[in-house]
């Protein structure tokens, strides 16, 4: 059985209103198109005004949520806001960065916070992401009508600690919603989403952002689906838009039986 998944590219800005307009003409094109589910990019919502993301801040669930679980059962389609900032009761001035799945009955299924985060200072980019936000404790995998899907946001991918756990908690396709800057996209995105693919033998569908979003921030797209074997199932051009791939479990049932990674890790060995 194949389903039918969409990544949808945005170039996001700080005009919330106008990101969101944009967002649910998506979740309606993807609908049109058969998708079962469609998925954006990390802080799809509000991108390039730092001081915006605390202001913004929702309690998950939350007024935006509640849209988009409108659009899940409008459109009959699950949905995955890739991520938006949630706020923190225990920490007024910072938030979580926290990827929302929707189901298409409009049931919210899982919420994963941002585990890892950005703080790196490049030859030409300084992101110092935990300034404004906390990050998350919990692993999050979650049955969905499509496999089991783990969820992880944009940074998480350097870390293959995080992918082999959640695989071994059963991820069979899992989301890796971004905005990866330009020169660390250029170097490393496809390489490092690809091994996490091959490594865990899973599904990898990463939604990302694209261009510019203010005068010192931009992303570097490439929103792409890996199948388990490595192979490209669907690879997004520079420009804002959506992709579609087929999610196929018989054929990661195949590549895991042919290739028995899991069962042959030497017992007692933590790595």
């Amino acid at each position: 059985m194949q389903n039918k998944i969409a990544l949808v590219q945005m170039t996001s800005t700080p005009d919330r209103a106008k990101n969101l307009e944009n967002a649910l003409a998506f979740t309606a094109k993807a609908a049109q198109n058969e998708a079962d589910l469609v998925a954006f990019p990390e802080n799809f919502l509000v991108l390039g005004n730092n001081k915006l993301y605390v202001q913004t801040a929702e309690s998950i669930p939350g007024p935006t949520v509640e849209i988009f679980q409108e659009q899940a059962v409008k459109n009959n389609i699950s949905i995955l806001m890739g991520s938006l900032y949630e706020k923190n009761p225990q920490n007024p001035e910072k938030v979580f960065n926290t990827s929302v799945l929707i189901d298409r009955s409009g049931q919210l299924l899982a919420t994963y916070r941002k585990i890892h985060l950005f703080d790196v200072e490049l030859h030409d980019v300084t992101l110092m992401e935990s300034e404004l936000v906390d990050a998350g404790q919990e692993f999050v995998v979650c049955d969905h009508e499509i496999g089991k899907i783990g969820l992880t946001i944009c940074y998480d991918i350097r870390f293959p600690n995080l992918y082999q756990k959640i695989t071994d908690l059963g991820a069979q396709i899992i989301f890796v919603p971004a905005a990866f800057t330009v020169p660390t996209g250029k170097a490393h995105w496809l390489d490092l989403l690809k091994i996490r693919a091959v490594e865990n033998q899973v599904y990898i569908a990463a939604p990302a952002q694209f261009g510019k979003h203010s005068e010192t921030r931009e992303s570097f797209g490439n929103s792409v689906i890996f199948d388990p074997w490595g192979d490209t199932v669907a690879l997004s051009p520079d420009t804002t838009g959506i992709i579609y791939g087929h999610i196929e479990l018989e054929n990661l049932k195949k590549i895991r039986n042919r290739m028995p990674v899991r069962s042959h890790r030497v017992p007692g060995i933590d790595f």
